[in-house]
């Protein structure tokens, strides 16, 4: 029997950016069968069930389109890459998801995972064995020896944590054709990294011109995009001259960087939460003030680059980089929304659509989510509150009274537990600093 539900008398914010309207909308199965006076017509059927959504919001579930579900929230690479147990990390991955789910994200892409998990993880959630949102995934992120964001902790050749070293062109063409046999939505490569005693801004550019092409031009030939961290201005110039299909970060980008983005049009996740997670909030984490001004001034160097994109037509998408000690699950899905309108100048509609049919990109799903319009799949959130007045209600867990996934209502009534962590999960440091002698003369 087809199943219909109506949503009746709410704000319906559709997700494309035009301004909100009081309508009626009707989901039949996994899809919005019709809006507006149309929904209200076919709804005077028999059988159709019935919410009430005066004075709230309704709007598409939101994308996160930068999430490391696998990751389980480490303070320290040390952690993430020495203390990570491939099991244990795809049972904890399960539980995880659903608190994604539970703060009204509807779908996510997670660029790069511990493992395989990331694919096994999606299928079981596609499946029904698992409750979770929608997920794009891609496998492991491709780095050279020079690294990444981790330093001397990556090897020079392997597979650590999330990375899988590649030296040369065979090692390229052999990992992107497995990683693709194995069911990946991307292929993730780490085009800029860290490295000691460096001198410029942000990161260095570790890949060359013609490794990305390499890489873009397998991945394309195979029908998989190529997403890049990247947090330079070289790296952003031979990422989109390569021909790769979304960019995380694209920091410190100078204007020959800034015109090719603009030219290609190619999405962009700023993934700002992280950063001012730490500048804001950092104290409260022990973060040290020097760290919290590094961070600030990465969103500060930056804002002004995001405004000249945004304005050019770029599209912006709302990622948080969720799996991390600073920007843990079900917490912080919302703050990028807040970060785009306080520091980039969005409006809060513009900031919804970033989340929304924008961010559909990052999950290979334009036209078919993201937004509120007939025939589009049925992921919804229903607000008790205006997040056109107030993005941070988009926070607030207690104000979600229905969340839709492809159709059907999440049952927000089963609770997850609080855990004990397993023994060796997490970093047991002997203390917080070093023991010195002059430190204990006034204890004596």
């Amino acid at each position: 029997m087809e199943e219909k539900t109506l949503i009746e008398n709410g704000t319906i914010i559709d997700g494309t950016g035009k301004k909100p309207k009081k309508e009626s909308l009707l989901i039949e199965n996994s899809n919005i069968l019709a809006t507006g006076k149309d929904a209200d017509i076919i709804a005077k059927e028999d059988g159709v069930r019935k919410i009430d959504a005066t004075g709230k919001t309704v709007m598409p579930g939101l994308i996160d389109s930068h999430i490391h579900v696998t990751f389980d929230e480490p303070s320290s690479n040390d952690e993430l890459f020495f203390h990570r147990r491939e099991s244990l990390a795809t049972i904890i991955a399960a539980y995880n998801a659903r608190k994604v789910l539970l703060a009204g994200v509807t779908s996510f892409c997670d660029p790069d995972s511990l493992h395989d998990i990331g694919v096994d993880l999606r299928d079981a959630i596609k499946s029904g064995y698992i409750q979770g949102p929608r997920m794009a995934v891609g496998g492991n992120a491709l780095l050279t020896s020079v690294g990444g964001t981790a330093g001397r902790l990556i090897p020079d050749k392997g597979l650590r944590g999330y990375a899988k070293i590649v030296q040369n062109k065979d090692e390229i063409i052999t990992e992107v054709r497995r990683q693709i046999k194995n069911g990946v939505d991307w292929i993730k490569v780490h085009v800029t990294g860290l490295i000691p005693n460096q001198k410029e801004a942000g990161e260095i550019s570790v890949w060359s011109y013609d490794e990305l092409k390499l890489v873009c031009d397998m991945s394309h030939d195979l029908g998989i995009p190529v997403v890049g961290h990247v947090r330079n201005a070289k790296g952003v110039k031979d990422s989109i001259k390569a021909g790769m299909d979304m960019i995380l970060h694209a920091t410190w980008m100078d204007e020959e960087a800034l015109d090719l983005v603009c030219e290609h049009k190619t999405p962009i996740v700023p993934t700002l939460t992280f950063q001012a997670n730490l500048a804001e909030f950092g104290e409260s984490v022990g973060a040290s003030e020097d760290y919290r001004e590094i961070f600030k001034k990465e969103i500060t160097d930056n804002v002004e680059n995001y405004k000249k994109i945004h304005k050019a037509g770029v599209p912006l998408l709302c990622g948080t980089e969720s799996g991390f000690s600073i920007t843990p699950y079900g917490e912080w899905h919302y703050r990028e929304l807040e970060v785009f309108v306080n520091e980039i100048g969005m409006t809060n509609l513009e900031a919804i659509k970033c989340a929304t049919q924008n961010a559909s990109k990052s999950i290979k799903m334009e036209g078919k989510l993201g937004t509120l319009e007939k025939d589009m799949l049925a992921d919804i959130l229903i607000i008790d509150g205006d997040p056109l007045k107030d993005i941070t209600v988009l926070g607030d867990k207690s104000k979600l009274t229905h969340i839709f996934i492809d159709g059907k209502e999440v049952n927000q009534d089963i609770p997850y537990g609080p855990v004990t962590y397993a023994q060796g999960w997490r970093l047991s440091p002997f203390s917080d600093g070093i023991l010195t002698q002059e430190m204990t003369k006034n204890k004596k």
